[in-house]
């Protein structure tokens, strides 16, 4: 039984028959390897396949050597280019500028304010605005209220100018007196009139602009020339530069009793801050 199990299988007992089974499944016999051509190829002998090896290395080192060269041969055309363009892109030197004493009897101080000296000139001497009884001084209207800041440093600036040459200045302070806008109104014939506002010698000049160019250029100290000047540090012991002081009928109230009527009136001689102009400095 044991025999027939044996040949049913196509397994015998024997130690060779084992062995070929053992190695059936681990190796290959010669005659099985030489049927699978694409193991194996028996046309190329040992010395031929090295000689194959040594063929495929050198074919990949000369591949090698001819993409670096070319590689090397494109940086070259790409510097080629770039050096076209740069020096398409090279200006010639610029020429050297003249000194600066060559430019500088060019420049006037007038232009550079944006007005020559016969514009200002004729500027002033074509104005026909005049202020009666005020040909012997300068007049400068303006305001010592510090609400809008512009106009508060214009005014500071031009009495600080006029101030410089030492001349007696009436200065008329619109916030102090109504008056003086009104009169300025007046004489302008203007409603709304910027400040501040110069008479010299009872001819309208102009605001703070004007002043400011006429001095740079020198043309306001022309005009001032021959006007009475003030001592040096001299302040009015009456009113201290003010030009007011408190009336002296109604002692600044503005009211004054009638014994005739026995009653308050308003008082005439002040104005409605009950002040009157400073007789010391303002006469």
């Amino acid at each position: 039984m044991a025999d027939n199990r044996d040949e049913k299988s196509g397994v015998s007992g024997s130690p060779n028959n084992k062995s070929s089974m053992y190695n059936r499944s681990i190796t290959l016999t010669s005659s099985e390897f030489a049927k699978r051509s694409y193991l194996y190829n028996s046309s190329l002998s040992p010395l031929e396949r090295s000689g194959s090896i040594k063929k495929l290395y050198n074919s990949s080192i000369s591949s090698f050597v001819s993409a670096v060269s070319s590689g090397n041969s494109i940086k070259g055309k790409v510097k080629q280019l770039c050096s076209v363009f740069e020096s398409s892109k090279k200006k010639p030197p610029l020429a050297e500028p003249p000194p600066l004493q060559s430019q500088l009897p060019l420049l006037k101080p007038a232009k550079s304010l944006g007005c020559s000296d016969s514009k200002v000139s004729s500027c002033c001497e074509n104005s026909g605005i005049r202020l009666q009884g005020t040909e012997d001084r300068v007049v400068v209207y303006f305001t010592s209220l510090r609400g809008i800041r512009r106009t508060f440093e214009d005014c500071c600036a031009v009495r600080m100018i006029i101030r410089g040459f030492r001349v007696i200045v009436d200065e008329r302070d619109i916030s102090m007196d109504s008056a003086y806008r009104k009169e300025l109104q007046g004489v302008l014939v203007e409603k709304n009139v910027n400040l501040p506002q110069v008479f010299i010698r009872g001819k309208y000049i102009g605001g703070a602009d004007v002043i400011k160019q006429l001095h740079e250029v020198g043309e306001l100290a022309k005009m001032l020339k021959g006007l009475p000047v003030r001592a040096p540090g001299y302040v009015c012991e009456g009113c201290g530069d003010v030009r007011f002081i408190p009336c002296s009928e109604c002692s600044g109230s503005r009211k004054i009793y009638d014994e005739d009527e026995d009653q308050l009136k308003r008082c005439l001689e002040c104005n409605e801050n009950g002040l009157i102009r400073c007789p010391a400095c303002c006469s």
